[in-house]
């Protein structure tokens, strides 16, 4: 029995379909891995990353979401008018030269 997806499975296209995913699992997998705030009941504070947060850690993902767009791997590229941006970007360009040393 045959079904309308069938001439999308052949020898020439399975191949492509998993690189395709294992493609998307490294991109999604590698993404974001420490960018998420930290609530720690005991003070009652937040963290992002290495960082105290004073609210929300809304400066810092700022920063850490813009030193991902801009490639920034060296913290001290880290520059801004805001103590939590900065730190934001810090945290992200700190967390790819652990990647690198992994």
């Amino acid at each position: 029995m045959s079904g309308p997806f069938d001439h999308w499975f052949t020898e020439k296209t399975v191949p492509w379909i998993v690189l395709g995913l294992i493609c998307i699992g490294i991109w999604t997998g590698s993404a974001h891995k420490d960018n998420k705030p930290a609530f720690h009941e005991e003070t009652n504070t937040y963290t992002f990353g290495d960082y105290d947060c004073k609210d929300d850690c809304s400066g810092h993902q700022a920063g850490y979401d813009w030193a991902e767009e801009h490639d920034i791997d060296d913290p001290d590229d880290c520059g801004g008018n805001s103590e939590s941006f900065i730190e934001g970007c810090r945290a992200y360009a700190e967390e790819q030269n652990g990647n690198r040393e992994e």
